[in-house]
């Protein structure tokens, strides 16, 4: 299954028809994991590659070495957290040039020059590389970006670890019998709560609206906004908002 069947592709589609009229436009998937080069015997050391795909291409060319691109590393003693968005800040820039202006391209099928634009579509990480990219703490009880505030999270009595294991009870059908099982799941506890409200896209951006703006650097981790762990678990917005789509 290619993602050209996907709502997202399609919602993209409908919101932007210049830019897909063209086929020859290109719509990119951003790739990015963090792993140790060394190993763990060794001084710790981070390295964090991006890679581009292109799904222009079908799905058996698109997963393949010579289609994934890689953009850069980002290496240092360790993890660059939330920091992320200082060494992202030249592939933004020219993420946003290719949306505004695209680059001159040679088509070798009809032998003719064409502006060639470029779209970020979304990005594929890992849950830690998914929070750091996208803004918002995996740390916590708040640690779900769907559930945020409503989140059903539990400190363990012993511990006082946080516990998600009776989280997915509340998006089963009302009348599904795990519902109603109270030894199985969370003892003695029946699940009558529907799911929180899914935030649409319009939701997130008024959050993100809101957030005051961070010192990036060692200052940064200092840094708290108001009504972190409670409401929000934000700790920056994310340079993806700035891309214009």
């Amino acid at each position: 299954m290619h993602p050209a069947g996907a709502e997202a592709w399609k919602h993209f589609d409908r919101t932007y028809p210049d830019f897909a009229s063209d086929p020859r436009n290109v719509k990119l998937g951003l790739c990015t994991d963090g792993f140790t080069p060394f190993g763990h015997t060794f001084a710790p050391y981070s390295c964090w590659p991006v890679f581009f795909t292109v799904y222009n291409l079908p799905p058996v060319m698109c997963m393949k070495p010579k289609s994934i691109f890689l953009s850069l590393i980002i290496q240092g003693p360790q993890s660059p957290g939330k920091n992320i968005d200082v060494m992202l800040r030249p592939l933004i820039d020219e993420l946003k040039e290719l949306w505004y202006n695209g680059v001159k391209t040679y088509d070798s099928f009809r032998h003719e020059h064409f502006i060639m634009r470029a779209a970020l579509m979304w990005t594929i990480t890992d849950f830690p590389g998914y929070g750091m990219l996208s803004g918002w703490s995996i740390y916590g009880r708040l640690s779900c970006l769907c559930c945020q505030e409503n989140s059903k999270a539990f400190h363990l009595p012993n511990g006082r670890k946080i516990s998600f294991s009776d989280c997915h009870r509340q998006f089963l059908p009302p009348d599904h019998p795990f519902r109603r099982n109270r030894s199985e799941f969370k003892k003695g506890h029946v699940e009558n709560r529907a799911p929180p409200e899914r935030l649409s896209s319009d939701d997130v951006h008024r959050q993100i609206q809101q957030l005051p703006d961070i010192l990036f650097g060692k200052p940064s981790q200092k840094q708290v906004i108001e009504g972190f762990g409670y409401w929000h678990n934000w700790v920056k917005r994310s340079i993806f908002w700035e891309l214009p789509y």
